[in-house]
């Protein structure tokens, strides 16, 4: 897995004019390519008369699935300039449509590609991204005694603590830094004199 990845902050919309056509893009955080489809899918069905709705999406933190539509424009003027502004800007997770009502006047292969990549980029800069880094799940079982210096050393130290739940025994919920979790182990020995245990869970991202 990759160690972090950016994406939107969250759904947004900007629209720009060139030469009487308006351009407006849609931009959305997806996590599945379902997500992505459902998003064109809703965009189409809000401006039904526009000219066309071309897309593009990028799902997963290493870019393993990309998509572009140039829905109707010549081939290669609308989609994948679109598609290459999101992965020149290194956004994962994203999916944008770019809704074109033509103008009257025609733009040429060159034109539409700098407008439909263009407004993909100035939606970006509007809308703002977010850096999600990846984190190893982890809980970590202590007794009562030790819990609340070890809760307030883990908030100390700038770990994730998620939940603490407290019964015979107190677990403490984590997500740590994918690769600090041998570093975590050595310092969780260190700070609770060996008594605590450790159980590693699965992986998952969140926001840095």
């Amino acid at each position: 897995m990759q160690e972090q990845y950016r994406t939107v902050a969250g759904e947004g919309v900007h629209e720009t004019e060139i030469n009487r056509s308006r351009f407006i893009c849609a931009l959305a955080p997806a996590a599945t390519e379902q997500e992505a489809q459902a998003f064109i899918a809703r965009i189409r069905k809000e401006h039904p008369t526009a000219t066309h709705n071309c897309s593009a999406y990028v799902i997963g933190a290493d870019a393993a699935v990309q998509k572009a539509s140039d829905d109707g424009e010549p081939g290669g003027t609308a989609g994948v300039p679109m598609l290459q502004m999101l992965l020149r800007r290194e956004v994962r997770y994203v999916v944008a449509v770019v809704t074109r009502y033509y103008g009257g006047v025609k733009l040429g292969a060159g034109g539409l590609i700098r407008a439909y990549g263009g407004v993909v980029g100035e939606a970006l800069d509007a809308r703002g991204t977010i850096t999600r880094q990846r984190f190893r799940l982890a809980s970590v079982t202590v007794d009562h005694q030790r819990a609340g210096k070890l809760e307030n050393d883990l908030r100390a130290t700038g770990r994730q603590v998620r939940e603490v739940r407290y019964g015979e025994a107190v677990t403490i919920e984590l997500a740590l830094p994918g690769a600090g979790v041998d570093d975590f182990r050595a310092w969780l020995a260190d700070a609770t004199a060996g008594t605590a245990e450790l159980e590693l869970g699965g992986e998952a991202y969140a926001d840095a």
